[in-house]
């Protein structure tokens, strides 16, 4: 499934809702899923970021079991709306979900071209009588390098501020409770071969609400994500040819994390028939 306008073009699968192609130019700016590295575009993250501790949560007595990332990234969704420019996507809560998940809820996801790029928008509603809680992110992956002239080193992520960051490390899945600095030079970031040695950079404490994918061809993306709390930034290995600039609201569960779902650090809350929404969009240079 395709939407475009004069100068962007975007497609679409309605399984998991995830964006698989962004071009501009006939620039391809999306991973495009090589399995020898990793087979998947852009996943929506719901309803939880990351590993669960066990792969399990307690809620009210009972205890559930859910993979990494939550369930919406391998589910079929609706399409309730398509046009030239946008197409929106929902998942609604059923019998199998809730045998994971005892929520009835609503996941709407709508994509929308602008001039220059994508926007991407999530709403939650809370369908249930009792208090939903949940975390949201975004996995988009983008091609690094885009060119067949460079390697994913000679890239950068240039933050909108100068930033001193950490990365709280994560063993197993989990957060194990230990964090060390991210080497910068001021708001850049070199995507260096090491640089996820131990596996992805989660970041909880940034001032940036926009961050540019750049080499010495120039800029080629810039990622908008207000009002997200936290930031994961992935790559496989360190010859996979691409990197994940990841918003998210919630994260991975702490290695000593007693597993209730209403004290998990970052959880969102929704009383009944209340709704959350948030976006992201990817700017195109």
């Amino acid at each position: 499934m395709k939407i475009a306008n004069k100068n962007v073009t975007a497609a679409f699968k309605s399984r998991g809702a995830e964006l698989t192609s962004l071009q501009k130019d006939d620039q391809e700016y999306i991973w495009q899923a090589d399995p020898d590295h990793w087979g998947r575009h852009a996943p929506v993250l719901f309803p939880f970021v990351g590993r669960l501790k066990r792969d399990q949560y307690l809620h009210n007595g009972h205890t559930f079991s859910v993979g990494q990332h939550g369930f919406a990234r391998d589910r079929e969704f609706e399409i309730v709306a398509h046009d030239s420019d946008s197409v929106t996507f929902r998942l609604t809560a059923d019998q199998d979900t809730q045998r994971v998940y005892p929520f009835k809820f609503s996941l709407t996801i709508r994509y929308e071209l602008n001039e220059l790029g994508l926007n991407t928008n999530y709403t939650v509603i809370n369908h249930g009588k009792d208090v939903m809680w949940f975390s949201i992110g975004g996995h988009p992956a983008f091609n690094c390098p885009m060119t067949d002239q460079e390697k994913r080193s000679d890239y950068w992520l240039e933050f909108e501020y100068a930033e001193n960051l950490e990365a709280y490390l994560i063993e197993g899945g989990l957060l194990s409770g230990q964090k060390e600095p991210i080497a910068m030079s001021e708001n850049k970031l070199v995507i260096g071969d090491h640089l996820f040695d131990q596996d992805a950079l989660v970041i909880k404490d940034f001032k940036s609400s926009e961050i540019s994918l750049c080499s010495a061809k120039g800029k080629w993306l810039t990622f908008h994500m207000k009002g997200f709390p936290y930031l994961g930034i992935w790559s496989k290995s360190e010859d996979s040819p691409f990197v994940c600039i990841e918003p998210w609201y919630g994260h991975a569960d702490p290695a000593n994390h007693n597993q209730q779902l209403a004290e998990k650090e970052g959880i969102l809350q929704l009383k009944q028939k209340e709704s959350f929404s948030c976006n992201y969009v990817i700017q195109l240079h």
